[in-house]
Parts: structure tokens; sequence; C-alpha cells
């Protein structure tokens, strides 16, 4: 009897970014010109510098540089959540990290969906921010008792794609003919109804609570809210969006501009007003409106290690704490002066945040190091080798997210200008009972990346360890 083949998790998440692509550019015409955009401005960044181009090529970075990076959901059960995982499980993607959104005003608490090792992510980097509504943080007991009823009627996946999700636990996999129906099945999930399930008064009480409330529960299903193409230089981008007819939001999110950039900066362009239609009582239809879809834009940088998390989130609060209000195009020129001026203290070169132990590197063989393998003393030491340039370090990419920074592209895309503060505090566990699995932990899968690289280069030079401690 033949074995069955089982296409690879991989392949059915690269299949599905494209596939995702294609449709949000239908849906939202405006972000095929933003792809477009960010497509250009990284050929002038690396016909520039060449010196990234180098680095990007060596890591492999450069492969994937034009694949889609990420895109953004959100849901209104524990039910939707414990299948979304289920789905995502057969494109090789887990629950990564924990971000509580409540403590920036969000009522939302969410997870990365995405591959976990290195190999994996060069293949296809598509990654989904997945948020869960927190329904007890609404206050008012009618608008909570009505969300709960309209999410309790709806179903957000096709059943023939929920058939493929019980047969891929079953067999282990799907063939090419079932990954391939997979992805038109699961794409359904994600799609864009401007159909609402409300009528244009329940919407507008879902509306009054919070505006992410009423676009997560007025509708047929979590229709992707945004996707985001990497750049490698958002200034520019930024910059260039309004000469384009793409209006940008005001402050992009993260850490300041840098020579060597670290975790996360992104921006947008604001969310569309789209037509919706209302359905009353009497089964009439009412012409609406409604904005929740954006396209975004992000900068990845170095991922940082506890310590240098540490640093990165003190200088981050001392720069809000300083400006005293939520940024905005009023005071942009202010927050950017405090938050570069705050950031001096970071170091900005690889080499001494390698040193202090601020971030995660890659390990690599040179070729001079290669040709004196046989020579090497057993006991050499990682800087000694680094600095005999037989080893070299590349910065490790950072897969993840910033919750402050998601809240800010929420809140501006969603018009929340009350930055409401809910007093309930996070609850990973919560999420985690919800989700039906324990959300892995980030930081240990950049210090198993960093030492499976160490591992590669001391079996290539011929050495029986490398470690570097970091505490």
């Amino acid at each position: 009897m033949t074995a069955q083949y089982f296409v690879s998790p991989n392949e059915i998440r690269a299949k599905f970014s494209q596939a995702m692509s294609a449709m949000y550019q239908k849906e939202v015409p405006l972000y095929g010109r933003l792809i477009e955009l960010v497509a250009e401005t990284n050929r002038q960044v690396l016909r520039e510098d060449a010196a990234l181009a180098h680095r990007l090529q060596i890591t492999g970075e450069i492969n994937r540089l034009a694949m889609e990076r990420h895109g953004a959901i959100r849901v209104g059960s524990a039910e939707e959540l414990t299948t979304l995982r289920r789905l995502f499980g057969v494109m090789g993607m887990s629950a990564v990290g924990y971000y509580d959104l409540a403590t920036a005003g969000v009522p939302v608490h969410s997870t990365a969906f995405r591959a976990v090792h290195e190999t994996d992510l060069q293949v296809s980097p598509f990654r989904v921010f997945t948020s869960l509504l927190r329904l007890e943080l609404i206050e008012n007991e009618t608008i909570r008792d009505l969300a709960q009823r309209l999410l309790s009627r709806r179903n957000i996946f096709t059943e023939r794609v929920l058939e493929l999700i019980t047969l891929h636990e079953a067999q282990g996999g799907l063939d090419a003919t079932q990954a391939q129906e997979f992805v038109i099945q699961a794409l359904e999930t994600f799609r864009w109804h401007s159909l609402a399930t409300v009528s244009a008064s329940e919407y507008q009480q879902l509306h009054d609570q919070h505006r992410l409330v009423a676009d997560v529960v007025a509708f047929k299903g979590p229709h992707i809210n945004h996707l985001t193409p990497r750049t490698l230089d958002i200034d520019r981008v930024q910059s260039a969006m309004p000469g384009q007819g793409i209006p940008p939001k005001a402050i992009i999110e993260g850490p300041p501009t840098r020579n060597c950039p670290i975790l996360l900066r992104q921006t947008s362009f604001k969310a569309l007003e789209e037509d919706v239609a209302f359905i009353e009582p009497d089964g009439y239809q009412v012409a609406g409106h409604h904005s929740a879809r954006f396209g975004e834009i992000e900068q990845r940088g170095v991922a940082l290690t506890p310590k240098g998390r540490a640093l990165y989130d003190r200088l981050l609060q001392a720069t809000n704490d300083e400006l005293q209000t939520p940024a905005t195009e009023s005071n942009a020129a202010r927050y950017y002066q405090l938050l570069s001026e705050n950031f001096r203290t970071f170091p900005d070169d690889y080499a001494t945040m390698r040193e202090q132990q601020l971030a995660w590197f890659r390990y690599f063989p040179t070729e001079c190091g290669l040709a004196a393998k046989d020579t090497l003393d057993q006991h050499c030491t990682l800087d000694q080798l680094i600095a005999l340039d037989y080893i070299r370090f590349q910065p490790l990419v950072y897969e993840d997210f910033l919750p402050v920074s998601a809240a800010g592209i929420f809140q501006s895309n969603l018009g929340d200008i009350r930055h409401t503060q809910y007093e309930k505090t996070s609850s990973r566990a919560a999420f985690e009972q919800a989700l039906g699995a324990t959300v892995i932990d980030e930081l240990e899968l950049y210090q198993q990346t960093q030492q499976r690289s160490l591992q590669a280069c001391a079996q290539a030079l011929g050495l029986r360890a490398l470690n570097t401690l970091i505490t």
C-alpha cells in the first residue's frame, strides 16, 4: 500500500498567506498601493546600504522580506479562539506570547499564532495577532448580555473547514487536494461581510460601549482587520504615504529611529469608512457605515533579552511620563524628541548590545574560521573566536509584538480618543483556558534559536561546545 503524502504545514501556511493577501487587496485596494510603496522603498534601501543587504543575505532575511508578515483578527468567544488554534495548527502555527491590551484601554487580550523554529520562519514568516474580547470588562450588563447573545448565535467557520481540521488531527496531515481545499475554506473565516448581524440601534449601543466591541460582535465573522508588509525604513514609508494618497496615522509606534533597529516599529493608514447594512427587526436593511479595516507597515529589529526588554520598557515609560498625555498629531514632534533623548542610553551598535547581553543574536562560522578548523584550541571562548573573525554574529529578528504599540494602532484606527482604563488586571490563565493550550514564552524561543546557532558553529569548527550566558 502506498504511503499517503502530506503537504508540509509550511507550504500550507505560505499558500494561505498568499491567498489572504490577494483577498485583502481586492477588498481594500489601498492596501495594494501600500505594498507597492513598501516594495519600492525596500529596493531603494538595499541599493543604498550594501552592508545591510549583505547582512540580510547571510541570515536569509532577504528571501522572506517580500512575504506578508502578519495579519490581525479579533474573536468574541472561547469556542472561536479554541477552533482558531486548531485551524492555525494545520499551518504549523502555535500560540506565542500573551498580550494584555486592557491596560492600554482596549478590552481584549491576545496571542500571536506563528511558526516557532527559524527554519520554518524562513519558509513563511506569516503570523496572525489574535485577540479575544474580554466581555467581563463590559460593565453595562445590558450590552454585555447583548454581546453574549449575538456571539452565541454565530458560527465563523465553514462546515468543511471543521471537517478538514478534524481530518488533519486524525491522520497527521493533509494531502495536496485536501490542503488546497483547506486554504479555500479557511479563508472564508477572514472574509469581509458588509451585512451586519445586528440592527442599527444595537450596533450603536455596542459602538458607544467601545468601537472594538461593535467590530467584534456585530458581524458574521472576524474579518481580517489588517495585513502588514515589512519595510527596511519605516520613516521613509511614513513620509511617502501622503504623496501616494495613503493617509498615515500620526505616530510611529515603538522605539525611535536608530542605526541598529530594536524590537518593532509600526504605523498604518487610517481605517476605512465602509458601507454596511443593518438588519432591522422587521427584516428591512438600513444603510450605515463601519470603520475597522486598515493597512499596516512594520519595521523589525533585533529581539531583546529580558535585560534589554526591561531597559526598553523603562525608557518608553519615562517618555510617556514626561509627555503626560497620549501621543497624537498635535504633540508628535515633542513625543519624538523625548523618545530620542531617552533612548540615548540604549546602545546603538550590535557589538555593545551583545557585550551587555541586551539582545539575541545568531552566530555563523566564517570562511577563515572553517579554514582554521584543524588548528583550533578546544578551550577557545566565543569572544576569542569572534575577535579572530572565526565566528560572526548577526541580530536575531524580533518575531513578536509589543502590547502598547498594538493598542496604539488599534486606538488610532478605531478613533478611540477616550483611552479608557480598565480596572481588572490581566488574566493569562483565563486566556489559556479559552485557548485550550498554554502560550509559548517567546524569550525561550529566542534563546533556543541562539543556542542552536552556537551548536552549529561548534560542529562546523570541530569544537565540543560554545555557550553565551544570558541573564
